[in-house]
């Protein structure tokens, strides 16, 4: 995690809490010519725009009194989607007997990208139920050896 996105954190964990929200991340990107700051935030039932708005607005403020960020860019706070990231334990906690897309650092039975449902997390390994061709295999993935992963929307 870079410094700016650190600083933003703790701006931003405060307000998002007190909202009853989840600060799912925090990306600070250059796309062309342009800087974005993107929080990410969710709750159990999704987020709205209105959620998104008082978040955006109160942020804003903090950031306009601290500067941390001395050039040009812009704030987008957003839900992060239905193909949302994994990225802490609670998150592959909640994300059980959904489906899941999860890509690897190095091949595990000569993969390195599983789609299918999450069976199990367990802090050490997550199991993924995949379909080939007419069966299903489970898979047991280190979490060591997880690269990125994300819920996924399968469409059958």
């Amino acid at each position: 995690m870079s410094k700016v996105t650190e600083v933003i954190e703790e701006l931003a964990q405060p307000i998002i809490q007190e909202l009853g929200l989840e600060l799912v991340e925090i990306e600070y990107v250059k796309e062309g010519k342009s800087w974005f700051l993107r929080v990410y935030i969710d709750k159990d039932n999704g987020v709205d725009i209105e959620d998104c708005g008082i978040v955006s607005e109160r942020l804003s403020e903090k950031l306009d009194e601290i500067d941390p960020i001395t050039h040009n860019y812009f704030l987008e706070v957003s839900s992060p989607g239905a193909e949302r990231p994994l990225k802490k334990a609670r998150d592959f906690e909640k994300a059980v007997g959904k489906n899941v897309f999860v890509k690897t650092y190095e091949p595990i039975d000569g993969e390195k990208s599983f789609e299918g449902k999450l069976l199990e997390y367990n802090g050490d390994a997550l199991i993924v139920e995949v379909k080939i061709k007419t069966r299903k295999k489970s898979v047991e993935i280190p979490f060591e050896k997880v690269a990125n992963a994300r819920l996924a929307v399968i469409f059958s």
